[in-house]
């Protein structure tokens, strides 16, 4: 009988050139890296080639008449500012300060990473595809002299020369500011609350209470309050009406508690202060969801 072939080492595989993108993509958090970074080229094509569906107006529709505001309270610089890099400063302070393990400032991290760049991508989207008209339309817009009143006109009754003014004129609806504020603040204000763990029950003579004091619970309110003033500065600068904002706001919120739940356990967990664990190559064989158990398994205790 012919010798049978010997089979390959498993250390040629982690030899070879391709050994440390096979041992990264195995790694829990490759698809994360990809996914952001398919998210993030995505989100950067949409700002640079896509326009948006340009819906037919009134000139004389008093709802996209407001003045367009040249000087925002809130640019979209600051929202970066306000959104991105003060709440993962305060992150990696808190953490610095606590202590916190590689693994916690890297969770805390790529958390608010995916959320922004997530609800940004999902935002933009829906702009593009809606169409809606600013409030400050006919500002942004110019209509030639003489165009009728009281009759659907197009885009191509504008005068404006410039292409970004003209065409953002149609990206009303939802606001980017207010879903960019509440991912990342939203994603902030979950993370304190499960730091400072304002929703554990605890049990004292026969009655539950709630360990966060309203101190704590104030803390945790604090980048929501921020969130909400950003969102607001979007109608008094007549970029957008309520409906855009409260729409925006949602949409963010969700897309940060949806972020912020892949890592953390919930907030009423005894656990919700330390994320879940690195399923590393040491634990593939039995932390297939990560190390996570169901909520209602955490052991939250009421006695």
């Amino acid at each position: 009988m012919a010798p049978t072939t010997a089979a390959r080492p498993s250390g040629a595989a982690s030899g070879s050139v391709l050994g440390p993108v096979i041992r990264f993509w195995q790694s829990s958090y490759a698809s994360d890296y990809a996914g952001f970074t398919l998210l993030l080229a995505g989100y950067i094509c949409i700002q640079f080639f896509v326009e948006p569906f340009h819906r037919m107006f009134y000139i004389n529709n008093l709802n996209i008449s407001f003045p367009h505001a040249v000087v925002e309270r809130v640019p979209v610089a600051m929202n970066f500012v306000y959104a991105l890099f003060i709440p993962l400063f305060l992150l990696l302070l808190y953490n610095t300060i606590a202590g916190s393990s590689v693994h916690k400032h890297h969770v805390s991290i790529l958390g608010i990473a995916i959320a922004l760049v997530l609800a940004s991508t999902v935002t933009d989207i829906i702009k593009n595809m809606v169409g809606r008209p600013r409030p400050d339309l006919i500002a942004r817009c110019s209509p030639t002299a003489g165009t009728p009143i009281n009759t659907l006109v197009s885009i191509d009754v504008c005068t404006e020369t410039n292409h970004h003014t003209l065409h953002d004129g149609w990206r009303s609806f939802p606001s980017g500011h207010s879903s960019f504020a509440f991912a990342g603040l939203g994603y902030m204000s979950l993370f304190l609350a499960g730091q400072l763990q304002i929703f554990i029950l605890s049990t004292t003579d026969d009655k539950v209470h709630v360990r966060g004091d309203l101190g704590k619970v104030l803390v945790c309110l604090t980048p929501l309050l921020g969130a909400a003033m950003i969102a607001i500065s979007r109608c008094q600068d007549y970029r957008h009406d309520v409906y855009d904002v409260c729409t925006g706001a949602l949409l963010g919120w969700t897309i940060a508690y949806w972020s912020y739940r892949r890592y953390w356990p919930h907030l009423g967990s005894l656990r919700c202060s330390e994320p879940y664990p690195d399923p590393g190559p040491a634990r593939r064989d039995d932390a297939a969801n990560y190390g996570r158990i169901r909520d209602e398994e955490e052991g939250i205790r009421e006695d």
